[in-house]
């Protein structure tokens, strides 16, 4: 789709308030098509006022209509966690999960303005795209798709950031360059992601990137912060005994993650489309927050059970991120995820120090599988040590087998 495929459309067009929204949304106009602005609230840590967003692209004519994602995002941040939805490296997709609460959001209320299309901002070599016409055609299949920057003729007209301030100074409309980024960011309630630019080297330590969300585990505080957090059925519900919210409790986690130095990452990471990608990433409280329910797991659910987990975590996880959040795997996946946690209830106590989260106790743990009798090497009530040997007698007797039919490898 290009721009003479737009003309009597009504364009829902994604925007932050940047140098490219600005640029895309006056464009559009002036080819005569009707653009209405959408932009979405996810508590977005590196945003002193959301409305900034409004207030950058009200020189554009466009209205914009900023819709408050604020609990929807808190909400999938507690899905992900529940699963341990962690990607490549480890590291909490943020952006991804952070996609699939925006477009679902924005698309609601570009129902009630009668819009055609949805136009992002994101280019033609990086996830995103997949994920904003997956979504989009998922949850809306009526409502057509507008990829700016892989439509050649604004890849020509726009093909660096001067060109972009050069066109908005012909409308008077403020378009600030500044000096060269070290990289960019992405930036929601589950956490940032940095990436590009001086990133995209590998001499390029991760060191480079300002933590935003709290510190570096080097500048954390020279003392153990120590923490409690309550689950009930696999969610937090408190911190520190205090009931919360889910949003108020992803912000109380991410304040104390952050000021520890918890969740940064580094990652080379599988894209969607087959490239790597290299980013560093900010996630204090989804790592604090799960590092208290893997504790409480490990009670609770057996080997099997343990391992079933584990495969699904990594289903959500490449759902996730590969724009699948709302298929019915995903949700077959969380559904059985639903159940393995279903017993993780109880309180865990944790140790938070420079980076660190170690486990320092746990109460209440109902479900618990753990008896201190059975597990003990001392003499107790517990597991009767001769009763092992039936057990032990039974595997013996398919070694034997095997070695008599030669089959393990190597001499004896």
């Amino acid at each position: 789709m290009n721009l003479d495929d737009l003309k009597d459309k009504v364009i829902g067009m994604c925007v932050s308030g940047g140098l490219d929204s600005k640029t895309v949304t006056k464009r559009l106009m002036q080819e005569g098509v009707k653009v209405i602005c959408f932009s979405a609230d996810l508590a977005q840590p590196d945003e002193d006022d959301i409305q900034n967003v409004v207030r950058k692209m009200d020189p554009c004519g466009a209205e914009t209509i900023l819709v408050d994602l604020k609990h929807e995002m808190a909400d999938a941040c507690f899905v992900a966690i529940k699963a341990n939805a962690t990607y490549d490296g480890g590291y909490w997709n943020t952006t991804g999960i952070a996609r699939a609460v925006t477009v679902q959001g924005l698309i609601k209320a570009m129902k009630q303005r009668n819009v055609n299309i949805l136009a992002h901002g994101a280019t033609g070599r990086g996830n995103d795209q997949m994920r904003f016409e997956r979504y989009t055609r998922s949850l809306a299949p009526e409502m057509a798709v507008y990829a700016p920057w892989r439509d050649p003729q604004l890849l020509t007209e726009f093909p660096g950031r001067s060109e972009m301030a050069d066109y908005l100074a012909k409308f008077d409309i403020p378009a600030v360059i500044g000096m060269k980024k070290k990289y960019s960011t992405d930036a929601n309630l589950a956490g940032l992601s940095h990436e590009a630019e001086d990133l995209e080297s590998l001499d390029t330590s991760m060191l480079i990137v300002d933590a935003t969300m709290g510190v570096w585990p080097q500048q954390a505080p020279d003392a153990v912060e120590n923490v409690s957090i309550t689950f009930e059925h696999g969610e937090a519900v408190a911190i520190n005994g205090v009931r919360l919210n889910s949003l108020e409790l992803m912000l109380k986690a991410n304040e104390i993650g952050g000021r520890n130095g918890v969740g940064m990452s580094n990652a080379l990471e599988n894209r969607i489309i087959g490239t790597k990608s290299r980013g560093v990433y900010e996630a204090p409280g989804m790592e604090l927050l799960s590092q208290g329910l893997k504790n409480i797991l490990q009670a609770t659910l057996d080997r099997r059970a343990t391992a079933l987990y584990a495969s699904l975590s990594r289903v959500v996880s490449d759902q996730i991120y590969d724009g699948r959040y709302f298929d019915v795997a995903t949700k077959a996946a969380l559904s059985a995820i639903d159940t393995l946690t279903s017993s993780a209830t109880g309180e865990v106590n944790l140790g938070l120090y420079k980076g660190n989260v170690f486990f320092n106790s746990m109460h209440d743990i109902k479900a618990s599988l753990y008896n201190e009798e059975d597990s003990s090497m001392e003499a107790s009530d517990g597991l009767n040590p001769e009763s092992s040997q039936g057990y032990a007698d039974i595997l013996v007797v398919e070694a034997c087998a095997l070695a008599k039919a030669g089959q393990f490898a190597g001499d004896s």
